[in-house]
């Protein structure tokens, strides 16, 4: 499962979408401060002035390709759970994610990690993208509270945001392994490693947490 169309691809018609694309390259190989505006204009094969046409500064563009990667996010999560049986949806949904995840390493570094470098972001965004997100997860915890199949001691909106923390840290713990993989590879140092681990198998641990929990039945001797 791959979503390269909005953001498109190197040599790609679409200006903007080459800038997003070459951005997201740009600030998974550097990170997002030590990016310079200028390397995103060479990779994406424009001119630098071209860049301020599309976007007001980095973090506008860093911001924009957020909102353009989580538009596709929610379209192909919505896609995933399309005609699945509602018990299955929740399964449905964090391997679809994970996959994402697994399929775009780049994307998945910007979005885990070198997002949260711009204070725009963190402090003025409003995050509709995100929100949406949400609100499809909640729906899907809702509709198994609705029928008996999941417990309703927490409020589903609040699930869905718990669901994303576990996701989310292990997107970030899976590009870091990823990352460290590719250092040592290359002869660079490090200290405490990452583990590394199967992202699209963590979809079933999630999914058993959320459902189980880590509470081990006591068997009657």
């Amino acid at each position: 499962m791959t979503v390269h169309s909005v953001v498109g691809e190197r040599g790609g018609g679409d200006k903007r979408a080459r800038i997003l694309a070459a951005a997201e390259r740009v600030f998974a190989r550097r990170g997002f401060f030590a990016a310079r505006v200028s390397e995103i204009a060479k990779d994406a094969g424009v001119a630098d002035g071209t860049i301020y046409l599309y976007f007001k500064n980095k973090d506008d563009l860093l911001i924009s390709l957020f909102e353009a990667r989580m538009t596709q996010v929610n379209e192909a999560l919505r896609v995933a759970i399309e005609g699945v049986p509602p018990g299955a949806q929740l399964h449905a949904f964090v391997r679809a994610y994970l996959q994402l995840v697994h399929d775009e390493p780049a994307a998945a570094e910007v979005l885990t990690i070198e997002l949260r470098q711009s204070s725009k972001f963190m402090k003025e965004y409003e995050n509709p993208q995100f929100a949406d997100f949400l609100r499809l997860l909640g729906g899907i915890i809702a509709a198994g509270q609705e029928r008996g199949e999941l417990a309703e001691d927490i409020p589903s909106h609040i699930a869905a945001r718990m669901i994303f923390g576990m996701l989310d840290e292990l997107a970030l713990a899976w590009v870091l392994a990823k990352k460290d993989a590719t250092q040592r590879i290359s002869g660079g140092a490090g200290g405490s490693k990452p583990r590394k681990f199967d992202i699209v198998r963590a979809a079933d641990w999630v999914v058993a947490l959320v459902a189980t929990g880590l509470k081990k039945e006591r068997t009657t001797p």
